[in-house]
């Protein structure tokens, strides 16, 4: 048994890194296959003149990058979950740019705090 089983704190880090670790591998994963939305419809108009159109390669290296990320927080939560958080800050950005999906945008605000906290949470935790 851990030293850590009867703390909150550490339970919270658990939690956060088993939501970090899956959502960024299953989101990844489906950049691939356009299962649970079609991810073209979040690109900003800027975003869209820099990939010139190629949105499914495009998608193909982001989704890469995703389950990168999500196996990176299993191992080493400590550097990921900031890594996440800052990749989450990007997303914000570029959904305000679009002017509208302000309910993603709110909701993504919240995963980018979670990510900044599991990376918090993992100073103390992740020995």
């Amino acid at each position: 048994m851990s030293k850590f089983s009867g703390d909150q704190g550490y339970q919270a880090f658990r939690i956060l890194q088993v939501a970090f670790v899956i959502a960024p591998i299953v989101a990844g994963f489906d950049k691939f296959f356009y299962v649970l939305t079609n991810w073209s419809q979040y690109l900003s108009p800027m975003a869209m003149q820099m990939i010139d159109s190629h949105d499914r390669a495009f998608f193909a290296i982001v989704g890469v990058i995703e389950i990168i990320a999500g196996i990176g927080v299993l191992f080493k939560p400590k550097v990921f979950a900031y890594i996440v958080s800052v990749w989450i800050l990007c997303i914000v950005l570029n959904l305000l740019t679009l002017g509208h999906f302000y309910d993603i945008v709110l909701r993504d605000v919240g995963l980018m705090l979670s990510a900044f906290a599991l990376g918090r949470l993992a100073q103390k935790y992740d020995l």
